[in-house]
Parts: C-alpha cells; structure tokens; sequence
C-alpha cells in the first residue's frame, strides 16, 4: 500500500512540474514566440512603482540588487523577455526572490512577435521589465526598429524599472555589440583589427536616461573583455566621431543600480566590480586591418561601497584606479595610485 502511494505521489509531482513548464494559452505555432506565466497576472499591485535601471553581469544573481528592481516594480507583475530557454527565469523570481505578484515570460522565436497585439498588451502592462541572457543577435533581429522597443522605451519613461543580464546588459547601451558576426568577439580578435567585420555595433535600439552615452559588456572580468571594450570604445571614437562615449563593464554575480536622481550603486555577491572606461579622444592609431593603439586608457573600478553618478560620471569612493596601454594590439595593466 505504501509503494502505491509513494508511485501515485510520484506521478503526481511529475505531472504537475510539466504542467506548471508548459506554456499558458499559448499562441498558434507560427506566431513567433512562445508565453509562460507563474502567480496572478491579475493581481493589483502592492505599491506604486519608480524609475530604475539594473545592469547585471550575467552569471548568477545578486539578489540584493533584484530585491531593489523588485521593490521598484511596486512588488507586483515581472515580464521576462528572452529569445532561449523558458521558465528558468520566472520561477527564480517567483518562487527564490519571491515578493512579486507574479511573473510572464515571452520567448521569442521570429520578429513578427514584436509587433502582436497579445505580446505588446503584456509588455505594456508589465509593473517590471527583465530582459534575460541568451544571444543578443537574436534581440536585435527580432526587437531592434519594433513596436516593442518602443514599448520598452514607454515603459522606462513611465517610472518603471528594467533590468537586464548577459545579453539583456549588452542591448541596453545607446551603443550595442550586436554580435552579429555569430561568435562573441574576443578581445584578442578586437584589438588586432577594431575596424574589423568582427566588431558588429548598432545603435538607435534603446533609447534609455542616464545610457545615452554609453556602451556596456557583460561576464568582464572574467571572461577578460577589456581590450574588446577598449576597442568599440576606439571604433565610436573614430568611424562615428563620439570620443565621448563611456564603456560599463560589469563582473558576473554584480550589478550596477540607476536611481532617478542617476545615483548609482553596485550589488555583488562575490566582489566583483563594475569598470568605467571613459578615455575621452581618440586612439593613438586606428585604421582597417591593422592592430590598435591606445594608450593610457583610465579605468575606475566600483565595488559595494562605491557610488557613481550619471550623467557627469563622477564616481565616489572608487574600490580602484587603473590604466591601460595598448600598443600594437597588445594590452597591459598599471596600477595608478
């Protein structure tokens, strides 16, 4: 009798994790994406929500820094944008974070999704804005020039938060690497030809407060994207004459918080950092086909403690000081005291 209500409560348990996986009303195959939900999208909203910008790293998740997009989003319903994966996302924020009403995610698959009624109701009716990891080719085929960038545009403006991760980082910047050459540019491949068809960047995709002069990167440190940020830091400078533009790198399981006020924080579970690049001219040599220089490139680190503040770039209690030379497309590391 026991193993037969073992079995029963067995098959019950893997009934309802493939119920709960699979998707929710979901939309005629050829619709070009694919919907999920968790909680109760009907549910009214604990509190109002405010402006708030969250640039993650990619990795895990500090979740300190998702209990302040969350509390921004008013407590209430999070939508997740992504082009891969399903439910991995909503259930994070539902069931680990929890304090939300609930979760939908949109999977995309084609770029007439960014143009349906039922996908663009949901976005415009989201409390909070995730936008997951994955491949930002995809988001730029598929949201770049879309009503739904649009509607992501609307959504910041009218006080709420957006967050993303990973690729969701990567798209986020007035300027974007699009990865649109179907590989992840190292920056090795960067430095020895930053004029290169390997150094795929697009903008006029977003078009968010406080980023408009700005260039992000995500899983920096440890993937060591330095040099590939220095390089699209050259190529803006040079092919599209915006010497100005600032690059925001940013450690896996770390992110940086944008208040309203543009007072920035970062939130980290392992001490990682987030690095401002901001040469300002020009690189000492750059042309196509042959390999970068720029030297003394200044870099500020933020860690926990520290507190950035845009538009000015103004950075207090740095957690460090650094310069990069590059010469020949080669990089090196100083300290600066």
């Amino acid at each position: 009798m026991r193993r037969f209500v073992f079995l029963v409560l067995a098959l019950g348990l893997s009934f309802a994790a493939v119920a709960a996986a699979a998707p929710v009303g979901n939309p005629a195959a050829d619709a070009g994406y694919r919907y999920y939900e968790i909680g109760d999208p009907a549910a009214p909203r604990p509190r109002p929500t405010a402006f708030g910008l969250l640039l993650v790293g990619g990795g895990d998740w500090p979740y300190d820094g998702f209990r302040w997009f969350i509390e921004r989003a008013g407590n209430g319903r999070i939508v997740i944008l992504r082009a891969s994966g399903d439910v991995e996302a909503q259930n994070e924020f539902f069931n680990d974070i929890g304090g939300i009403t609930a979760a939908q995610t949109l999977v995309f698959s084609d770029r007439r999704a960014a143009s349906d009624p039922r996908v663009l109701g949901i976005v415009r009716g989201a409390d909070g804005l995730f936008l997951a990891g994955g491949d930002q080719a995809n988001y730029v085929r598929y949201w770049k020039d879309t009503p739904l960038a649009k509607a992501i545009d609307d959504h910041v403006r009218a006080g709420r938060p957006l967050a993303g991760t990973s690729a969701g980082l990567a798209v986020l910047g007035a300027h974007v690497y699009g990865a649109l050459d179907g590989g992840s540019q190292t920056s090795r491949d960067a430095l020895a030809d930053p004029a290169g068809p390997t150094s795929t960047l697009t903008g006029d995709f977003l078009h968010l407060p406080f980023l408009d002069a700005v260039i992000t990167d995500s899983h920096f440190g440890r993937r060591e994207r330095q040099g590939r940020l220095i390089a699209w830091l050259a190529k803006l400078a040079h092919e599209r004459r915006q010497p100005d533009v600032a690059g925001l790198g940013v450690d896996e399981y770390t992110a940086l918080a944008i208040s309203g006020t543009g007072e920035s924080r970062v939130f980290s579970g392992n001490g990682g950092h987030v690095w401002l690049f901001r040469p300002l001219r020009a690189a000492d040599v750059y042309a196509p086909g042959k390999p970068l220089s720029f030297r003394a490139v200044p870099v500020v680190g933020l860690g926990t403690g520290s507190v950035l503040h845009l538009p000015q770039f103004r950075v207090e209690q740095p957690a460090f000081h650094a310069v990069y030379d590059v010469e020949a497309g080669k990089i090196r590391r100083m300290e600066k005291n």
